[in-house]
């Protein structure tokens, strides 16, 4: 099972829209929270080259923010890349 991480903030809507759909397909995931963690956001920035949450990364792979996450599951394309 590949692994997911995502970056995320105490209060953002789309993360926790992002962790909702992730829970639906019962599947783990790493939260990393970056709110009042300035490393972990440069971390994040660096990774992502984007400044907004969440940013989610299945093993290498950068899906992006939680549109762009429910676009894969749209299409059926998310549960490949997870290894279903």
């Amino acid at each position: 099972m590949p692994k997911v991480v995502m970056y995320t903030t105490m209060v953002c809507p789309y993360c926790i829209r992002a962790k909702h759909l992730l829970q639906r397909k019962a599947v783990d995931y790493e939260e990393i929270r970056i709110d009042g963690d300035y490393e972990q956001m440069q971390v994040m920035m660096a990774r992502s080259r984007r400044q907004t949450v969440p940013q989610i990364f299945i093993d290498d792979f950068h899906v992006g923010g939680y549109d762009d996450l429910a676009e894969l599951e749209a299409r059926g394309e998310l549960d490949p890349l997870l290894g279903r």
